[in-house]
């Protein structure tokens, strides 16, 4: 499914909102997007550009869903098989381009807040490509700095290995198929390819441009690093409280291809496409990282938590220290986390109150609390913004003496 097929999509199944008046993209668009945030909005008129945006896209599980061909509860299973079974793609010829000058003022590029450094790029996947560690899908949040210049947030994972390995021209791709977009959010092992994650969530068109795989997006942007760095910030990011200010990596734009047609997809900061797609696909590599220890029935990065730095973890508990191993496998998991909570198979995982009984019922600090002090998230304003060291907390709420179970469940 190409981007517009999915925005038709949503069209024609009521999710979808247009807008016809002429939109300001400082502060207006993304307002707009903030007052609707169960529906997508189209805006067909940006002031400054010909190119139509659309905010709030994947602002559902049922959209991804629906993208992907599956049912709201297979949707993590079908990821994580995604990961588990990724698929090599083939490449097919070059879709039509229309080659625009290698100006971003082209483009309809939204400041979202008003104490944001300027207009960011915040829908745009990296496509990156090493000859030995193959193809890394990425997202960046990227400053406009210039009428062709970049600085883009790059925190020290895989794209920076990358560029440590002497990649220096890479893709950034906006208005992506569901699977990109998707794909382009998780996180695995070095040198697995989230093109071919992406390509087993369904299948992807993929051809060669620039001397690189490129999935087949809206719009194309060939960047450069230019060797210099550039203060990048301050930023509202997924908490809704703002990232501090730092020198990144500054990228010149050589080219700009546009599909006849196109749509630029924006992300609206801390809104719910940006929780969806950061968030979610956490929950099936924590999945993947607990079952590894002890039985996982399945994960919840909660919005409480902003989507990030929390989860609650159900297992089917059968030893006695199975509660303690899935927190740790949890933090190893995603490394971000600040608290983990971790219930037996009768907890529903979705309902904080039941959450909130079994802390009370079945947990006692003295003994079933994991405290460990090592680097979190950056976006935690609580602590500490360079270094990333914070305070993570486990809670153990099993049931804490399997052979006296009875004692803590709840009458029927």
């Amino acid at each position: 499914m190409k981007f517009p097929e999915l925005v038709e999509r949503l069209e024609r199944k009521g999710w979808l909102m247009r807008i016809q008046s002429p939109v300001d993209p400082k502060l207006e668009a993304a307002k707009i997007a903030r007052q609707h945030p169960n529906q997508a909005v189209l805006l067909e008129r940006v002031k400054g550009s010909s190119i139509p945006a659309v905010l709030n896209v994947f602002f559902s599980r049922a959209v991804l869903a629906e993208a992907l061909n599956t049912s709201m509860l297979g949707l993590k299973h079908k990821i994580l098989r995604a990961i588990q079974e990724p698929k090599p793609v083939k490449l097919s010829r070059v879709p039509e381009y229309e080659r625009l000058d290698a100006d971003l003022r082209k483009l309809p590029i939204l400041q979202h807040y008003s104490s944001d450094a300027g207009k960011y790029i915040t829908a745009g996947v990296v496509v990156a490509h090493h000859p030995k560690l193959g193809v890394n899908l990425s997202y960046h949040r990227m400053l406009v700095v210039g009428n062709d210049r970049l600085v883009l947030r790059i925190l020290p994972r895989h794209l920076n290995e990358f560029i440590r390995r002497g990649v220096r021209q890479f893709v950034i791709a906006i208005g992506n198929q569901p699977q990109i977009a998707l794909a382009g959010a998780i996180s695995v092992e070095l040198g697995q390819s989230e093109l071919e994650i992406a390509n087993a969530l369904k299948p992807v068109r993929v051809f060669e441009l620039w001397n690189q795989p490129v999935p087949e997006a809206e719009i194309l942007l060939l960047a450069e690093l230019t060797g210099k760095t550039r203060e990048e910030g301050p930023f509202v990011d997924i908490t809704g409280t703002l990232d501090i200010v730092r020198s990144q990596p500054e990228v010149r734009i050589k080219e700009i291809l546009a599909k006849p047609g196109a749509l630029y997809h924006s992300i609206l900061p801390a809104g719910p496409e940006h929780r969806l797609l950061m968030g979610m696909p956490k929950e099936p590599v924590i999945m993947q990282e607990v079952n590894k220890v002890c039985e996982c029935l399945d994960v919840h990065i909660t919005p409480g938590g902003c989507s990030w730095l929390h989860a609650v973890v159900k297992i089917r508990k059968r030893h006695p220290d199975d509660g303690k191993r899935a927190i740790l496998a949890a933090f190893r998991a995603h490394r971000s986390l600040k608290h983990v909570w971790v219930v037996d198979e009768d907890i529903d995982i979705y309902n904080a109150e039941e959450v909130e009984w079994a802390m009370a019922t079945r947990f006692q600090g003295s003994r079933d609390l994991i405290i460990k002090r090592e680097a979190g998230s950056s976006l935690d304003p609580s602590a500490n913004q360079r270094t990333r060291v914070t305070t993570k907390l486990g809670f153990d709420l099993t049931v804490p003496d399997l052979s006296k179970k009875s004692k803590f469940v709840r009458a029927e």
